[in-house]
């Protein structure tokens, strides 16, 4: 008879620890070309997690508010519930986009800052469902067309529905028509695809890139985790090294749907 005997050492990996940083995701956007004209958005706080942690904690009983710094204005938000999701107390102005809009967040005896403009886009020309396809010869191909403005340099972010986003630069079609693939899996005869382009600055286009790239486009959409130590433009002005993670942004923003067949 023969016997084979084996043993296992146990291993303890010493993972590097730090301090939670606050990750803000505050994106807002201005929907002109609607009846009526409304402004989209909210204040989303959570906090860092350990490695291997995937769930985020809200941060709960923040102080949060956007002041227009050109004509003092003051916006407050209320958290819902104790989700860390900070929305708007009272209905927003439109803004204007040659107004300064100042984020501010009171945490934990901490102050963060950030400031933006309101950053122009343009319109979908169209959006129509094609018949190609690419692996499986499951997938929806989604065809969208817009029109680039030729007197400026632009940046774009999709929304392009299901957490899903594409960031673009206009230095390929300035001033052109420019007209993309996208293709979406599991998608079904009745079902809804809504698009929606904002318009987005040179920062927040490198941020979006950098932070798709890292976190990819698993169904959870690059928000669902923590975006690695990618900063963004907003600062801790307590105290600087303790910087927050995520980004302020405001967008004019224009969007279209499609029922696919």
């Amino acid at each position: 008879m023969m016997a084979f005997l084996s043993c296992e050492d146990v291993i303890q990996v010493d993972l590097p620890t730090s301090e939670p940083r606050l990750i803000i995701d505050a994106n807002f956007s201005v929907f002109f070309n609607e009846t009526p004209m409304t402004t989209e958005g909210s204040v989303i706080l959570k906090l860092s997690a350990p490695f291997f942690q995937e769930k985020l904690s809200p941060a709960n009983n923040a102080t949060v508010f956007i002041t227009n710094l050109d004509d003092g204005s003051i916006y407050g938000f209320e958290e819902n519930g104790n989700t860390g999701i900070y929305e708007p107390a009272q209905p927003f102005d439109l803004p204007n986009f040659n107004d300064q809009y100042e984020l501010t967040i009171l945490y934990e005896s901490k102050t963060y800052k950030g400031s933006v403009r309101l950053i122009p886009s343009v319109p979908i020309d169209e959006i129509s469902q094609g018949d190609g396809t690419l692996f499986t010869g499951d997938e929806t191909e989604v065809l969208v067309k817009f029109t680039d403005v030729g007197s400026r340099d632009d940046y774009y972010l999709f929304d392009l529905d299901f957490d899903l986003y594409l960031p673009t630069e206009d230095r390929f079609y300035q001033g052109e028509q420019f007209v993309f693939s996208y293709f979406y899996e599991d998608l079904e005869p009745g079902n809804e695809v809504i698009i929606t382009l904002n318009g987005v600055d040179k920062q927040f286009y490198n941020y979006m890139s950098i932070l798709l790239d890292q976190s990819g486009q698993n169904g959870g959409g690059p928000f669902e985790s923590a975006p690695s130590t990618i900063r963004g433009n907003m600062v801790n002005t307590t105290n600087p090294d303790g910087y927050p993670l995520g980004y302020f942004s405001m967008s004019e923003a224009n969007r279209l749907s499609l029922v696919i067949e």
